[in-house]
């Protein structure tokens, strides 16, 4: 893919954003979600592996990199850069579920092209969940770290999302705002809330970087007026996923809880529910030989 540098609202020169993975970076695109961009390594036999960041002010494939590094060259393995991260297409648009979702849908369907195992990070397990709906045929598993959709707190509706959503994207505060919570230090401090310890430098540091692209506010901005996550994901999502292999991991986390987790899983015998503890939703950066030792066993059929 072609980089170019760009300049910020200031004026001054953004550099190019590096690579998040040592692999090759291709794009596609679709009529819904536009260029996406993905980093794939396909060496190796057997099914292949897709890996779908979180979703934040600063997300990438560089949160998924210890998987992708564990299993490259045993088998494909995929990672999308989900719109307005990465090195996806940052436009200026709408912002949904339903392009996410379309997102993960065309890269199974279009460049992997057989069922695949897939892994999602936090509120992406609700689009994964919901790509796998619009294409069934195209997952063979789905792993979902951390999710969320299983809180007993309700998500607020839609009206007074796109209410938040007006009160953040005023001109006259927009970028201020965003630039105030993709800060350096909040950067750091948020992504050590999902550590035992603190953050790893490398992962603070792609995180500021990626959060200082042209355009890098839009979706973010979408994500903090909570229009990004589905109203009763459990219900609309997740129960209706009932043939597929479903593994759940979560132990702590510090924007999520699991509170109708045990019960929902307890009643669905293609679910399977690991802690994995002690982690805060990021276990293949804390406990990584332990969780690539479950997934194994999950993808065998153990």
């Amino acid at each position: 893919m072609k980089q170019q540098r760009a300049r910020s609202r200031t004026g001054s020169v953004t550099a190019p954003l590096p690579p998040a993975l040592t692999a090759p970076l291709a794009e596609l695109h679709s009529q819904r979600a536009g260029r996406i961009a993905y980093y794939a390594d396909e060496d190796g036999d057997g099914r292949p592996l897709l890996l779908v960041h979180s979703i934040n002010a600063a997300p990438s494939s560089f949160e998924v990199k210890p998987l992708f590094e564990r299993f490259r060259g045993e088998r494909p393995v995929y990672s999308i850069e989900l719109p307005g991260f990465g090195q996806s297409e940052r436009s200026d648009r709408v912002y949904s579920p339903a392009l996410y979702a379309d997102a993960i849908a065309t890269l199974l369907e279009q460049v992997i092209g057989t069922a695949a195992d897939v892994l999602a990070l936090s509120l992406s397990a609700e689009f994964a969940a919901r790509a796998m709906l619009a294409a069934p045929g195209a997952v063979a598993s789905l792993v979902l770290v951390s999710p969320t959709g299983f809180s007993a707190r309700s998500m607020p509706g839609p009206g007074a999302g796109r209410m938040v959503h007006r009160a953040l994207t005023v001109a006259l505060w927009r970028q201020r705002l965003f630039d105030l919570v993709a800060s350096k230090p909040s950067i750091r401090y948020y992504l050590s809330k999902s550590f035992m310890d603190t953050a790893p430098q490398e992962l603070v540091d792609y995180a500021y970087a990626t959060a200082h692209q042209p355009g890098a506010r839009h979706a973010p901005l979408y994500f903090l007026s909570t229009q990004l996550f589905t109203r009763d994901a459990l219900a609309a999502l997740y129960a209706k996923l009932t043939e597929v292999p479903v593994l759940v991991i979560a132990d702590r986390d510090p924007y999520v809880t699991f509170e109708r987790l045990p019960d929902f899983v307890a009643a669905r015998p293609n679910w399977r529910y690991e802690t994995l503890a002690p982690h805060m939703g990021l276990p293949h950066w804390e406990h990584p030989e332990a969780t690539c030792q479950l997934l194994e066993g999950f993808w065998r059929g153990d």
